[in-house]
């Protein structure tokens, strides 16, 4: 068993992007289904920026906060200028990739689950590729991210895993071992092949 001190770890980073971009790239190293460097980059800068707890939420005229309901805010979107329907989606996006993927633990005190985020931000990527598609000159590049967003997610999960213990813990390795429900993306971004399952007639 590790001491307290043993897991204590001090972070020298010029900055929190480059702290999660590192991070996270180690992980998708490991995993069997790698996604590309700029799904990487792109997502450790949406950590970067939604660093601060304030950004999670709305603040009414009456200085009332409360969560952001995501799902409304894509809908409400639609009633609007071309260029504020960009930055809804975005922010949509980005922040259902945050709660699906780094804070999915926050989803099981939710009404509604990680799945229902997780479609949620790939509808509101896709959105925003229609309007923006290119990333660093990269062309269709938030359809790609919408394709990645589950492997996503769990490399972020993994990667808020350690950071919260301190130490490199296999979260879904832990979960097999537990027989919980493990998805074939899990095992994949983890390293693990996913056994083929047969049916018994």
């Amino acid at each position: 068993m590790q001491s307290s001190e043993a897991t204590k770890k001090i972070v020298l980073q010029t900055n929190l992007q480059g702290y999660f971009f590192d991070g996270l790239n180690t992980l998708n190293k490991k995993s069997l289904c790698p996604v590309p460097e700029s799904v990487i980059f792109y997502s450790s800068d949406v950590l970067d920026k939604f660093a601060l707890s304030q950004d999670f939420f709305d603040v009414s005229d009456e200085g009332k906060v409360r969560e952001k309901v995501l799902g409304l805010k894509l809908l409400e979107a639609t009633q609007l200028s071309r260029e504020e329907q960009r930055k809804v989606y975005k922010e949509v996006a980005d922040m259902s990739l945050l709660v699906c993927g780094y804070f999915s633990e926050s989803t099981n005190n939710k009404i509604v689950d990680a799945q229902y985020y997780s479609q949620i931000g790939k509808m509101a990527y896709s959105h925003l590729n229609s309007m923006a598609p290119s990333f660093l000159d990269i062309p269709s590049f938030y359809n790609m991210f919408a394709t990645c967003f589950e492997s996503m997610t769990t490399l972020m999960s993994l990667l808020a895993t350690q950071n919260r213990t301190g130490i490199d813990n296999n979260l879904i390795f832990k979960k097999v071992l537990r027989e919980e429900q493990v998805s074939d993306t899990e095992m994949l971004v983890s390293g693990m092949m996913p056994a083929p399952t047969r049916k018994v007639s």
